[in-house]
């Protein structure tokens, strides 16, 4: 018999974990897991009772939780099973995310490619019993995002309305997309950059986003997964355009800095397609053609006349790393130019929140945690922490559930707090029915508030049909 509710382990037995049915089983022909027994007794797994001969339970995912463990790149050793390396797709040379490591020399890649902190599983591989659990970290984690985002001044402004600018965003959207498409053709093609034709371009984005940044930032969410590219220098370049207002840069210097975000994968034209679009995991000379786009991009725009020298710097530090672990010349802090370091977090929010071929897009408010974590290493912290302020913790867009058991999609920032954005409802959980659209004004409506984000996905809802 087994009895978990006793703490006692009564068979030889160790536990196969098979997420994707929802279930541990539990196989008595293989080996006693060692650490299992304390992990049980230190962790509330349901009461079970089954016979010998019956050995399979039903645990649910959350219970599996505890099992993850986040160690340091430094504590890996062989005989560990790597749940998540903790990093963007593009951001390692390794053909998968979860593996076992069998040797030193895996090791040794690992903290080469830049990976600071991962993810191990506790019981496919060797333990740290006192790592920090997945859930105990991330607990951690929302508490600090939560309370940077509660302190943030929210600043006065009166913006275009959001329906009255999405309607000229759209526009602007689709001139944009059509010529940076145009524009990148070109230069696979061996042709020049007309640098006369960006600038209106790059002013249209601008001004849209001065006059309501979320409209353009909320339209830019919205990718199709063959046209990535085109899509994700428009989205870097209104992003960036919005990172530097925040910041309070010139207009003129927005500008040039609206220009390099929308060049910045400009090098990416001279990696081969099969390559680029390839649906699934680069192998290791792939990966190092992948990341030449940086250093290529920059020669193109220093051989080509009239492109700003901000331009030029944005498209060849993009992929630096405040720590120095990115590429080309794996600058570090201060020598990476201020627009550099911003630009790094901007094209690394919108990549992991997009869909691609072999990627499902994250909801931006994991990604702005992710952000968050990986400020202590990659990114410049207090960068970080302007971004976040500036995107929302609950970006216009995102679909959350409210303390009423209503869905609702925000479709306004907080104007006082951005804990308290204005939402509007669109599902009631407890009926599991569709409600009328109301808005609601959480910062005057005290009696709800946000619990957290959801997936559209789980719900069969599709946010921007709300806004």
């Amino acid at each position: 018999m087994l009895d978990f509710g006793s703490g006692l382990l009564r068979t030889k037995t160790c536990i196969r974990v098979d997420l994707q049915n929802d279930r541990f089983s539990v196989n008595k022909s293989l080996q006693v897991a060692g650490n299992i027994q304390e992990k049980i007794n230190r962790h509330a797994v349901p009461n079970v009772e089954k016979s010998a001969c019956n050995l399979d339970y039903p645990i649910r995912k959350e219970h599996y939780s505890f099992m993850i463990k986040r160690i340091r790149s430094d504590q890996l050793q062989p005989g560990m099973y790597i749940h998540d390396l903790n990093c963007g797709w593009m951001e390692h040379p390794f053909a998968f995310n979860s593996f076992k490591v069998d040797d030193e020399k895996t090791i040794a890649k690992i903290i080469a490619s830049g990976i600071r902190v991962l993810y191990i599983d506790s019981i496919k591989g060797l333990d740290v019993s006192d790592a920090q659990t997945h859930d105990e970290f991330h607990a951690e984690l929302h508490d600090q995002v939560t309370k940077l985002a509660g302190n943030h001044v929210v600043k006065p402004h009166l913006p275009v309305p959001l329906k009255e600018e999405v309607v000229q965003a759209k526009v602007v959207h689709a001139e944009a997309h059509n010529v940076v498409h145009h524009l990148m053709s070109d230069i696979r093609m061996g042709k020049q950059i007309e640098i006369a034709k960006m600038s209106p371009v790059v002013e249209n984005i601008t001004d849209s986003i001065f006059r309501n940044k979320d409209a353009f930032i909320s339209l830019s969410r919205i990718k199709k997964k063959d046209e990535y590219t085109f899509q994700h220098s428009v989205s870097v370049c209104a992003l960036l355009v919005a990172f530097c207002r925040t910041m309070e840069y010139e207009k003129a210097v927005i500008m040039e800095a609206g220009t390099g975000g929308l060049l910045h994968d400009i090098g990416k034209m001279k990696v081969p397609d099969f390559i680029l679009n390839k649906p699934g995991p680069l192998s290791d000379s792939e990966f190092v053609n992948m990341k030449s786009h940086a250093a290529i991009g920059r020669e193109i725009l220093n051989q080509t006349p009239g492109v700003p020298e901000i331009a030029i710097m944005i498209t060849g530090q993009h992929h630096e790393r405040f720590d120095g672990t990115g590429y080309p010349d794996k600058l570090q802090k201060d020598e990476i130019s201020l627009l550099g370091q911003m630009v790094a977090i901007v094209d690394v929010y919108d990549a992991l929140t997009s869909n691609r071929v072999y990627h499902k897009g994250m909801e931006p408010t994991a990604v702005l945690k992710k952000l968050f974590e990986w400020g202590k290493f990659h990114f410049n912290p207090e960068l970080v922490e302007h971004f976040i302020c500036l995107i929302g913790i609950y970006p216009v867009g995102t679909l959350v559930k409210l303390e009423s058991s209503l869905l609702a999609v925000v479709v306004n920032p907080g104007h006082e707090s951005l804990l308290r954005p204005t939402v509007r409802t669109v599902f009631d959980i407890k009926r599991e029915y569709p409600v009328t659209p109301q808005d609601i004004d959480l910062s005057i409506q005290r009696s709800d508030s946000i619990v957290q984000y959801e997936s559209p996905e789980k719900w069969g809802i599709d946010p921007f049909k709300f806004l």
